[in-house]
């Protein structure tokens, strides 16, 4: 099985490269999983997307932790440990970089034991970097040895149709020249080991304490907390139950509630406006729409 891991920066391209790859492996015949993972959504943090590829049926899941590959669309993520550029690598592992520095100097920094390499400088046009993702995608292509250049590109007509010739032969001129520029290294990628369940890492259990309701709830009138900051002054929308509508099924929106602002009498919920902030994910919850979000103008106007 193939095992590959795309890193780099929200806006590179990263999941782009992914879907290229893993439709061009797949259009080679290959069984394929590719999927991103990032966690805040914005452009410049840190992300990575993976590529599994295999004849056989794939059943490993999860991110990569031992990859045959690691593409680098920013080198200065290479030093963040959050971005794990160099996680699970090992002898085997083949690192292409999209940098301006030399193969030679990021051997030397990092003492990498295995294959380190780095895109040439006409293929990667640094300052391009809204076509960074086709250009790592087409060098991985051809390092992996096993795409043949028409099912590259046909790949990428398909994956990119939608955004319109200009961008999609924009993307496939990046990409192209960048598998043409790695020719000297074609095939140098290869397949990793199944790896079996008594290859398994166990997983990483964490003990949590059991801790008794009112600790562990989060209630504005419970201990540590001051039932005197009213922050129902925040609110700028006021969820307002429709009694004729209300289902009585109570656990639902009190349940939900961040804050623990919706009491229970006799079954009837009750909404404390004093500490209720807004937020209404009762009324997002709410399973016969009973509970609506009421601007605090408009409520404050209907009531006078």
């Amino acid at each position: 099985m193939y095992r590959i891991r795309f890193h780099g920066r929200g806006g590179q391209g990263m999941k782009t490269a992914s879907r290229l790859l893993g439709t061009a492996f797949f259009l080679a015949g290959y069984q394929v999983q590719d999927a991103p993972r990032y966690g805040a959504e914005r452009r410049g943090a840190p992300i990575f997307a993976f590529v599994r590829a295999a004849k056989a049926a794939i059943f490993e899941r999860g991110i990569i932790r031992e990859p045959d590959l690691v593409v680098v669309a920013d080198d200065s993520l290479v030093p963040v440990p959050m971005a794990g550029v160099l996680q699970g690598a090992d002898p085997h592992t083949v690192m292409l970089l999209n940098t301006g520095e030399s193969a030679e100097t990021w051997r030397h920094r990092l003492n990498y034991p295995g294959t380190l390499l780095t895109l040439p400088a006409e293929a990667a046009e640094r300052a391009e970097l809204r076509f960074v993702g086709a250009t790592c995608a087409g060098a991985a292509a051809r390092l992996l040895g096993v795409i043949p250049r028409e099912t590259l590109a046909a790949a990428l007509h398909q994956e990119l149709a939608a955004h319109g010739e200009a961008v999609v032969q924009r993307n496939l001129d990046q990409a192209l020249a960048a598998f043409d520029a790695m020719a000297e290294h074609a095939g140098c990628v290869g397949e990793g080991a199944a790896v079996g369940l008594d290859r398994a890492p166990a997983p990483a259990w964490v003990e949590l304490p059991v801790d008794p309701a009112d600790a562990a709830a989060a209630a504005i009138h419970a201990g540590a907390t001051s039932v005197e900051v009213r922050t129902g002054l925040w609110r700028i929308l006021r969820p307002v139950i429709d009694y004729a509508r209300c289902n009585r099924c109570w656990w639902v929106c009190s349940e939900f509630c961040p804050d623990s602002a919706i009491k229970v009498v006799d079954g009837r919920p009750e909404i404390d406006y004093d500490h209720c902030k807004g937020c209404m994910i009762c009324v997002a919850q709410c399973p016969p729409h009973a509970i609506a979000a009421v601007p605090e103008r408009q409520f404050s106007e209907a009531k006078a």
